[in-house]
């Protein structure tokens, strides 16, 4: 039969510290409750944590904002008598806890080869009976050789911490399954197909630790009702690829080539980014 305990905060066991690592310690006593039926039963130690994380609040609150509560980190029971026991419970944001998430990005700008331009952009022509190519750039008399340009590179990672006795086959395929997929629905205030998951890490502190599990993002906007020459109405999700097939025509008596069908190619299949476990 399980041993029952009564926990109560420890007079005068508060203790606050401030700055930039606000942290709480609160020590409580644990006492195991006396049976008359079983008068020489005695406790352990992990009697005494599970009692002590029961009665013990997950989060601590430092000012009127839940927002700002600290969460619980880690916790020890030191045994002072036969039935007795004191524990210590730390709050704070140094330690990596059960399902909180850390989250980092990068924002820069990779280059990316364009051979037309695609409205709203304009096009200035200078010179007397100039062609109209219709968008397409730098072009001869046999190829449309497009330009170089730098384009916005969104990658972002979020860090969730999953204990060890969540992490099976099943978990490790379920993520395996989702990487090189762009999410089917809206997620993380991306639009359906913006977001693709560029891979996913694990790392595991000591044989008994948690893992910290990072996941890999890249986003790139969705485009719609795109138009490229005369062709009107194209719609581009943001990891589909778009080309455009040339043909030879003439304009003031030179030749030129303009876009005569423009291609849309889905290149990665859709995942159920909820299976990630990292919310909506």
């Amino acid at each position: 039969m399980a041993a029952t305990f009564t926990v109560s905060e420890r007079w005068a066991g508060r203790k606050r510290s401030g700055g930039n690592s606000r942290t709480a310690t609160i020590e409580y006593i644990v006492e195991q409750d006396y049976d008359e039926q079983f008068p020489n039963a005695t406790s352990d130690e992990k009697e005494a944590i599970t009692a002590l994380l029961d009665s013990a609040p997950d989060q601590w609150p430092i000012n009127d904002s839940p927002l700002d509560n600290l969460p619980r980190a880690c916790y020890d029971v030191e045994q002072i008598s036969d039935r007795l026991w004191l524990g210590t419970v730390n709050y704070n944001h140094n330690e990596k806890v059960e399902d909180k998430f850390e989250y980092s990005f990068e924002m820069g700008g990779g280059t990316q080869k364009i051979t037309q331009t695609i409205s709203p952009m304009q096009v200035t022509k200078y010179g007397a009976n100039a062609p109209d190519f219709q968008g397409a750039i730098n072009v001869d008399d046999n190829s449309v050789n497009g330009v170089d340009i730098i384009v916005p590179v969104f990658n972002f990672t979020e860090t969730r911490i999953v204990k060890s006795l969540n992490i099976d086959n099943a978990f490790k395929l379920s993520l395996f399954n989702l990487v090189g997929k762009v999410n089917a629905s809206g997620w993380h205030g991306f639009a359906a197909g913006e977001v693709l998951q560029a891979g996913v890490s694990g790392a595991k502190s000591g044989r008994f630790g948690d893992w910290e599990i990072t996941y890999k993002f890249a986003a790139s906007p969705n485009k719609t009702n795109i138009t490229i020459g005369t062709i009107a109405g194209i719609n581009k999700k943001g990891w589909e690829y778009l080309w455009v097939r040339y043909e030879k025509s003439t304009d003031q008596n030179c030749l030129i080539q303009i876009p005569r069908a423009v291609y849309v190619h889905q290149l990665y299949e859709s995942g159920d980014f909820s299976l990630l476990g990292l919310g909506d």
